[in-house]
């Protein structure tokens, strides 16, 4: 294996099969064959490796998973179906009635929903903790805490956890570290570096990179992986062969466009700050961020997601995105095509209007996931609307 990421990308593959095929083949089957029945007993007994059955593992799952594994500098992985897959998966495999998390308070919505609707109604209970108080994070913990789980940079105020300080607090205190990497790739920080025993993805945002399919990693500690991979082989979020194959051949230009992506995005934050219809771009390379210390010290680039606030509230924010003509108004983020959400009222409306307060989530708040168009033109389609938004 190679010490640079690019190479490992690129080159981590499946055995050729005999054909000598020079891209990865696809393999389109729900299960696979044996040479005997003592193969196959062998086989289910764990005796011997070989594919089984696509819900347990495929030639395509696993060649991500290996692509992932050494991108994050991980053991061992599992690759589901989305996202939300891996988020629960990662929480629900390792936890039992009783247990209680400690999470960062800034989290996608949908991660959430998890912590204060689903998983209560199976006794796991969570508390909040603000990144602007660390030392108050011991008072949170209880005699049943398991978990500390975290999103950095969070969705979508962009706020920074010291990943560093996050692994000596998960050591002290015996607790497993989950760290959400979604928005920054492996490309741009490793996690595990600092500590973390887990670390998710939705793979449906820069590892695809182009807004095709769906999937979701879980990353880590092989005796960790042991206890995620049963209860994902028995729950059933298995990723497709044919999004596995996607994502490992996207694998192979995350660099290059996470290099892009990042460029753009400074140079766009930096041309929008002081702006006279914004109250604040928010970047993590940018200095007037909050945590730009942190940033600077465990992400390689500051990422391709950046905020901006408008002024007056929330018709002249639905203004502005309505005026926008190249930038795409979805919910999705990490695309070739530059993106434009109002979290308020899509990704976080489910959130009660004091918890998006809590997390710096305002009316005038847009979340721009910036593509891999020319800079200039975006800037440009960013500058218009908010003119014509006035």
């Amino acid at each position: 294996m190679s010490k640079h990421f690019e190479t490992n990308a690129i080159r981590i593959s499946p055995s050729k099969s005999d054909q000598k095929e020079h891209s990865s083949a696809i393999y389109l089957t729900s299960s696979f064959t044996f040479d005997s029945a003592e193969e196959a007993r062998a086989t289910f007994a764990d005796e011997t490796e070989g594919n089984i059955y696509s819900r347990y593992a495929n030639p395509n799952s696993s060649d991500l998973i290996e692509k992932l594994c050494a991108a994050e500098l991980t053991e061992a992985g599992i690759a589901t179906a989305s996202g939300m897959a891996a988020m629960f998966g990662s929480i629900a495999s390792l936890l039992q009635q009783g247990d209680h998390i400690i999470a960062s308070r800034s989290l996608f919505g949908s991660t959430h929903q998890l912590l204060t609707r689903v998983f209560p109604k199976w006794g796991i209970t969570s508390t909040y903790g603000d990144i602007s108080d660390y030392k108050n994070w011991e008072s949170l913990i209880q005699p049943n805490t398991k978990m500390l789980f975290l999103e950095t940079p969070s969705n979508p105020g962009l706020e920074i956890i010291d990943l560093e300080w996050a692994g000596k607090f998960a050591k002290a205190n015996n607790l497993i570290l989950v760290v959400d990497n979604c928005f920054a790739t492996p490309y741009i920080q490793q996690p595990s570096k600092w500590g973390a025993d887990l670390v998710t993805h939705s793979a449906t945002k820069y590892i695809d990179g182009q807004g095709r399919v769906l999937g979701g990693l879980i990353l880590g500690k092989s005796e960790l992986i042991k206890d995620v991979q049963f209860f994902t082989r028995h729950t059933g979020p298995a990723i497709s062969p044919f999004n596995a194959w996607v994502l490992s051949k996207s694998m192979e230009t995350l660099a290059v466009r996470m290099e892009r992506h990042c460029d753009s995005a400074m140079k766009i934050a930096s041309y929008f700050e002081g702006n006279q219809h914004l109250e604040g771009v928010k970047y993590p390379f940018l200095p007037s961020h909050p945590q730009y210390e942190v940033a600077k010290k465990q992400m390689r680039l500051g990422g391709g997601i950046l905020t901006l606030t408008l002024k007056n509230g929330i018709e002249r924010t639905k203004r502005f995105i309505d005026s926008l003509e190249m930038i795409s108004r979805t919910a999705n983020l990490g695309d070739s095509r530059s993106i434009a959400t109002h979290p308020a009222s899509t990704t976080h409306s489910k959130l009660s209007p004091e918890e998006r307060a809590r997390v710096g989530i305002t009316d005038g708040l847009v979340r721009i996931s910036v593509g891999l168009e020319h800079p200039e033109d975006i800037i440009n389609d960013i500058d218009r609307a908010l003119d014509l938004s006035k």
